[in-house]
């Protein structure tokens, strides 16, 4: 019950309009610090959720596969320029950011973790990776303003913040394939 009260308390902090617009105005800080702290908020709050809807998590999403599947679709349409941009212009939209990532991605990944093998996980951290190489690629080369809302000096910095990412998920990688884990538990 603990953690479901810092979640939500940290979902609410996270609504409140000069928060949003402050962690909203500088573009990296929008895309890797609000968006994984509303990630985080729903993570927060997922046991409860968990024990309060046992057979709707037994159901749906058994293996962990469907809802790690959701995750990585909610996480992957969040690092789009254009989804971004329109956080900020479309109050729809912005509205769907504090909807999707707690509930759609946070809540899910948090039940799916554990559920899933070495591969999965492992696979799930692959992705991300060459995902995030391809997004820093994508701000750093691109010689437009992929956002209307954030300057191309912006722009660059984030991409570098993906790349910096990445690289940090290849190491991670390359440690769980050199050394077991289970040795050191």
């Amino acid at each position: 019950m603990t953690q479901f009260i810092w979640g939500f308390l940290l979902l609410v902090f996270l609504a409140l309009p000069p928060v949003a617009n402050l962690l909203e105005s500088i573009m990296i800080v929008h895309m890797h610090m609000q968006m994984p702290l509303l990630v985080i908020a729903g993570f927060l709050m997922a046991r409860l959720v968990q024990l309060k809807f046992p057979r709707f998590f037994e159901n749906w999403n058994g293996n962990g596969v469907p809802g790690i599947l959701l995750f990585v679709i909610i996480m992957g349409y969040w690092t789009l320029p254009r989804a971004m941009d329109e956080a900020l212009t479309v109050p729809a939209i912005e509205i769907f950011k504090y909807i999707s990532l707690p509930f759609l991605a946070g809540i899910p990944l948090r039940d799916s973790w554990g559920k899933l093998n070495n591969l999965w996980k492992n696979s799930v951290i692959g992705f991300f990776t060459v995902l995030f190489f391809a997004m820093g690629w994508l701000y750093i080369a691109s010689p437009e303003q992929l956002c209307t809302n954030y300057l191309i000096v912006e722009q660059i910095t984030l991409g570098w913040g993906f790349v910096t990412m990445a690289l940090c998920m290849v190491i991670y990688l390359a440690y769980t394939y050199f050394v077991d884990p289970a040795d050191y538990e």
